[in-house]
């Protein structure tokens, strides 16, 4: 798939997100790379193999104050090789990449891998 019409797909998922979560938009930058960089890999201490579709990268809303003064914004990274690899169906992709989202977003919001797989965003 080219990354013009895998982007097309993240726009769609975007623009059907519910409210809440596309109000977050704004303070979250989605970024879609071709693949996780070592170097996040080293820092967030995952296994050079490890397959990820999405990363958030930032500092959840509960943990922001004044004292946090974080200088670089919020990130989403949605990683396309690994996505569009696992799920080649445009249909399949789409539903991978919303579920996807919904989950890094949870992260934003605060939500721990538990609490995010028992609202089923896992």
């Amino acid at each position: 798939m080219k990354p013009d019409v895998f982007q097309q797909v993240v726009d769609e998922v975007l623009a059907e997100l519910p409210p809440d979560l596309h109000k977050a938009l704004d303070q979250v930058q989605i970024v879609v790379q071709d693949s996780i960089s070592r170097d996040l890999l080293d820092r967030i201490g995952l296994p050079p193999d490890e397959e990820l579709y999405g990363l958030f990268d930032g500092v959840a809303l509960p943990d922001k104050s004044s004292e946090n003064d974080q200088t670089f914004p919020d990130r989403v990274f949605l990683y396309r090789k690994c996505l569009e690899e696992d799920f080649p169906k445009r249909a399949e992709l789409k539903q991978e990449i919303r579920v996807t989202l919904i989950h890094e977003l949870g992260h934003f919001f605060g939500m721990d891998e538990e609490e995010i797989e028992k609202r089923g965003y896992a």
